[in-house]
């Protein structure tokens, strides 16, 4: 299938995404806050540069946008292979998980704890809310 954009309006579409303070990661820092929880933002000396980090806890969130970072639920709609050039994408996408799964792991050798918040779960406040307290408070 061919691309339903030219070549400038792809770039253009492209330079559009964000990797930082997405819509997903801000209802989480929100969330985070009002709960009374004080972080740190993408800390670049971790693997993986999680996107909150809680450093006498030793632990971190990351928020995933599923479809980047390949959310694999059934019940998952935003986590599609795009019908363009579908070779690239699944390659791509494929390895951004793979990615993840290294800095996760190299995360949990450095005694770090790990969370993954998905971006269809974000829109569930009050579920993601006991999620992260749980996370949090529990003394790992």
């Amino acid at each position: 299938m061919v691309d339903s954009l030219n070549p400038l309006e792809r770039s253009a579409r492209m330079a559009r995404v964000r990797g930082k303070d997405t819509k997903p990661e801000l209802r989480v820092r929100r969330l985070v806050h009002r709960m009374g929880y004080r972080y740190r933002l993408h800390r670049r000396s971790l693997p993986g540069s999680p996107d909150l980090v809680f450093g006498p806890r030793r632990k971190v969130i990351f928020v995933h946008g599923c479809f980047w970072h390949r959310h694999e639920a059934p019940s998952c709609k935003l986590a599609r292979i795009p019908k363009s050039r579908v070779e690239f994408w699944v390659a791509k996408l494929e390895g951004n998980r793979e990615r993840d799964e290294r800095n996760i792991a190299k995360l949990r050798k450095l005694g770090w704890d790990v969370l993954v918040i998905w971006e269809c779960e974000t829109r569930d406040e009050s579920a993601m809310g006991l999620r992260v307290q749980t996370f949090l408070d529990d003394a790992g």
